[in-house]
């Protein structure tokens, strides 16, 4: 990639990343500044989940070997001509999918876990800091621990991922195109 070329890719993808960073705290606050702790704690779950599942396809990507793609696509078989662009742009998809969507969601969900810490404190009237370490604890945990175990995943099973990857790629370009 030329210099100038790098240049607004790392431009693009800052915008890019601050726009999706304030839109899930938005989403986040937004949501929890009006509904229950089992509401706070879905929220807070599908932040993790978010981040788990983009880092399996960050990995997948980067992993997948091209040349059954290419097969694939020869028998026109769905969303394999899509996993060959995400194959062929795998430093681009790996920095979206790992370093945007999966930092931001580990962001978040430390916020989203320190605001639910905050409101069971208030509710609670505590100042107790097991509350806060203990949520944080299993926050971390869970992401961290998921993550591990899809990269074995996204590894052993990266032809699989890429190529559904790329069914739901063609699926919504379909979708689009009938609008």
């Amino acid at each position: 990639m030329k210099t100038k070329a790098k240049s607004g890719w790392y431009f693009k993808i800052i915008v890019f990343s601050m726009c999706v960073s304030m839109t899930f705290t938005l989403a986040s606050s937004e949501i929890l500044g009006s509904v229950g702790y089992v509401m706070a704690f879905l929220v807070l779950a599908v932040f993790i989940f978010l981040g788990i599942i983009f880092d399996i396809i960050g990995v997948a990507v980067t992993a997948a070997n091209i040349t059954p793609f290419h097969s694939m696509a020869a028998h026109k078989e769905t969303g394999a001509q899509e996993a060959i662009r995400l194959i062929r742009n795998a430093e681009k998809v790996s920095s979206i999918c790992n370093d945007v969507v999966g930092d931001i969601t580990g962001i978040v969900s430390g916020t989203t876990s320190s605001l639910i810490v905050a409101r069971l404190m208030s509710d609670l009237s505590t100042d107790n800091i097991l509350l806060q370490l203990g949520l944080s604890g299993i926050v971390t945990g869970v992401m961290i621990g998921g993550k591990a175990v899809g990269k074995t995943l996204a590894i052993n099973n990266s032809t699989t991922i890429v190529l559904n990857v790329g069914k739901l790629i063609s699926l919504k370009r379909l979708l689009i195109r009938k609008k």
